[in-house]
């Protein structure tokens, strides 16, 4: 029985588990007209028992993604009260976001 390769990487300040052909959505961190995406910000990668952690990142790893759609996420609303003095304010923010689709996770031997 063969185990499927997944990888754990870092995109902006945030860390994720993938596999090939998992789609995730990440914060905004690609341009809109860019179609094909490199994370080489690999901290560990598996396949079976073989294990490779980085230190920080793997050497010679990175997961090749295709960019599938830019979205924004749900609204976040920033609700500011104070009592007795007549006072508030209610601003809201979406984030944008970037789903994209893992096509490939590279690692090659040094």
């Amino acid at each position: 029985m063969e185990c499927a390769m997944y990888a754990i990487v870092e995109v902006g300040s945030r860390q994720y588990k993938v596999a090939e052909k998992d789609e995730i959505l990440i914060e905004k961190a690609v341009p809109a007209r860019t179609h094909k995406l490199v994370l080489d910000k690999v901290l560990l990668t598996a396949k079976g028992k073989d294990v490779k952690v980085g230190n920080p990142y793997v050497k010679n790893a990175k997961l090749e993604c295709e960019v599938l759609a830019h979205t924004k996420d749900k609204k976040k609303i920033a609700f500011k009260f104070r009592r007795r003095k007549s006072s508030q304010s209610k601003r809201g923010h979406r984030q944008k976001q970037v789903l994209i689709k893992v096509k490939e996770i590279v690692t090659k031997s040094a």
